[in-house]
């Protein structure tokens, strides 16, 4: 038998996290609730199918009253808890090595347009929206951003940076900065070294002409794989959200089972 989308150990995490239904008036349909409807969201992300095909044998209602609940809780801000969350679990189990990170970005085709979209220039022009991505040593993802494909990898460098909110879940300060920082040679800028330095990161960004394509690889694979868990739900391989905080929910979304996935793994 297929083990269900919404398992009893992820659930028992998010259920806290969703706010409170408002009070329904008497008569009409009964709410969807909130378990199944998230499971319907699960199955758009992992399949990458239309909402309006989401099959009835799923249970989970129409695809409509997934989106809206999708839409509502992002709003509440839920999705982000939900991976702040799960990163505090992780640094509480001691799964989060901070002494390396990895920050990289890779676009993906944005079908319908939209906002933080913009044209590719790998792609003939095509609109495309960017992800900017850092992660831990293990490839954890720490913290993402959104962008028009045409911007500079390097000019959300420090946003990027600034992105990763304080993790607890250990006794002392909440930390949220990695001893060193690996860069490809798309930030090989003087401003990225110096913004890494005032946030006390040592910089181990490559340097055009000088480091050979055949080092980069070796502390950087750990985010082109988190890159390639991203693309297993399939949803995000090409944005068809013409809200970019739809977009935005499906990524936190993906970020955080990536996590939650780690945190049940067993070494």
């Amino acid at each position: 038998m297929a083990s269900p989308l919404v398992s009893d150990a992820l659930w028992s995490i998010i259920e806290p996290l969703l706010p409170v239904p408002p009070p329904r008036p008497r008569g009409g349909r009964p709410r969807v609730p909130d378990r199944a409807a998230l499971t319907g969201i699960l199955f758009v992300l992992r399949t990458g199918i239309q909402w309006e095909m989401l099959p009835l044998e799923v249970g989970c209602g129409s695809g409509i009253t997934c989106w809206r609940r999708l839409r509502d809780w992002q709003e509440a801000g839920v999705w982000d808890a939900l991976h702040r969350e799960l990163l505090r679990r992780l640094r509480a189990a001691d799964r989060i090595d901070w002494s390396r990170a990895c920050l990289d970005s890779a676009s993906l085709a944005a079908k319908r347009g939209g906002d933080k979209t913009g044209p590719n220039p790998t792609d003939r022009g095509r609109l495309g929206t960017k992800r900017h991505l850092v992660t831990d040593r293990r490839g954890i993802p720490l913290a993402f951003i959104l962008t028009g494909a045409n911007t500079n990898d390097s000019m959300p460098f420090e946003e990027l940076l600034d992105s990763i909110l304080p993790i607890g879940g250990k006794p002392g300060r909440a930390r949220h900065r990695p001893d060193k920082l690996h860069a490809d040679k798309a930030y090989d800028h003087r401003r990225c070294r110096q913004a890494c330095r005032r946030r006390g990161i040592s910089p181990r960004i490559a340097r055009r002409g000088v480091e050979t394509s055949q080092k980069l690889g070796r502390h950087r694979w750990v985010i082109e794989r988190t890159f390639a868990w991203i693309n297993r739900y399939r949803r995000l391989v090409t944005r068809y959200e013409r809200r970019s905080d739809i977009h935005h929910a499906f990524t936190a979304l993906a970020c955080s089972l990536i996590c939650f996935n780690t945190l049940q793994k067993r070494f």
